[in-house]
């Protein structure tokens, strides 16, 4: 549905987007993620016609979009502010669009209850936009939005002003939304689980380049670099060595953990002798009880840190023989303590977890 070929773009001698090549497909719910001032919204934006490209091209639907106005092509977008018109109605909110085409009243405001009716707000026509809660407005934007039944439906951080228990059900409702209209939406985001829950694949931004495009699992349990590592959730990082490679295993030494050996496609980058780093994420350690045995291996440490959240507990555990403390979670499932500062414990761990970086 979309392509971009070598697209660049500058702002006076700023290098806004820096040689983007990828394909999204149609019918998919794709995110744009990355960090602020990253390039995420710029390359939004080159998609909706908003901003002209420096070089490059941007295909929609196999077309090219040289010189193509924003307001004739097959995408429509759902701004951060939702930009909804508050001396309107929530019907003349969504039914805006619909002034320049054809079709009778009464056509109009059935396709206008029917979108209403597709984002959960049957029943608010009559209703003032300015006494609708932030959710409801959010809905109103995207009922506007889908009305006009473009190809592809742009999201700018569409959530950000939501509080957390609203942000967290308009995602589910988002999604439920992309399956039913079967249209391809495009999310901008720089909240990591807000695209890891919501994303068939996910492009990760840094400085005007795609550093990792992916689904959200090989995102998460395969990152192709450190820096791709360490903005997707929490990632622990311990020194480490090469010691051997051959014939797709390789042997080494993490500070720590020991000497183990692991598949040659949990290392992204080069990793030819030196010093590396091994990264695993906090709820691959599992911290044993007394008593408790395991088929994995094991490593020492002592708790230096407890963080209790009610349904998880996370714990920095300083390994014996390492610097800093990495940070475990755990369960908190019936009959499992939660254990207190200064407790001596057990870490098993699995080489499969390990991921190496330069």
């Amino acid at each position: 549905m979309i392509e971009f070929r070598d697209v660049h773009k500058y702002y006076g001698d700023y290098h806004a987007l820096r040689g983007i090549n990828a394909t999204i497909k149609a019918g998919e719910f794709f995110s744009l993620l990355g960090p602020s001032g990253c390039g995420k919204t710029t390359l939004l934006r080159t998609i909706a016609g908003f901003e002209d490209i420096s070089s490059g091209a941007v295909l929609i639907d196999g077309k090219h979009m040289v010189d193509v106005p924003a307001n004739v092509r097959p995408t429509n977008m759902v701004f951060q502010s939702y930009a909804i018109f508050p001396h309107l109605t929530v019907e003349q909110n969504v039914g805006f669009g619909l002034r320049r085409e054809g079709g009778t009243p009464a056509e109009k405001a059935r396709r206008v209850e029917e979108a209403l009716e597709m984002v959960g707000l049957k029943g608010f026509g009559k209703r003032a936009a300015h006494a609708l809660s932030g959710g409801q407005r959010q809905r109103v934007a995207l009922a506007r939005a889908l009305i006009l039944k473009p190809k592809v439906l742009l999201l700018d951080e569409p959530l950000s002003a939501l509080d957390k228990k609203m942000r967290e059900q308009m995602q589910v409702e988002l999604i439920r939304l992309q399956r039913q209209v079967g249209i391809t939406f495009i999310l901008v985001t720089h909240d990591q689980e807000e695209a890891l829950v919501m994303s068939d694949r996910i492009a990760v931004m840094f400085e005007g380049q795609i550093a990792q495009l992916a689904d959200p699992e090989t995102l998460y349990r395969r990152p192709n670099s450190r820096q791709v590592a360490n903005f997707i959730g929490v990632m622990n990082f311990l020194p480490a060595k090469v010691l051997t490679e051959a014939a797709g295993r390789i042997a080494i030494d993490v500070q720590g953990l020991g000497q183990t050996e692991i598949d040659a496609t949990q290392a992204p980058g080069a990793v030819t002798g030196g010093e590396i780093s091994v990264g695993f994420r906090p709820e691959t350690l599992t911290m044993l009880y007394e008593g408790q045995t395991t088929t994995e291996r094991e490593t020492p440490g002592t708790i230096e840190e407890v963080v209790y959240y009610g349904d998880m507990t996370y714990y920095d555990v300083r390994l014996d023989g390492v610097d800093s403390p990495v940070r475990i979670s755990m369960r908190n499932v019936f009959g499992r303590p939660v254990l207190d500062i200064g407790t001596r414990t057990r870490v098993a761990w699995s080489a499969g977890a390990l991921v190496l970086f330069r």
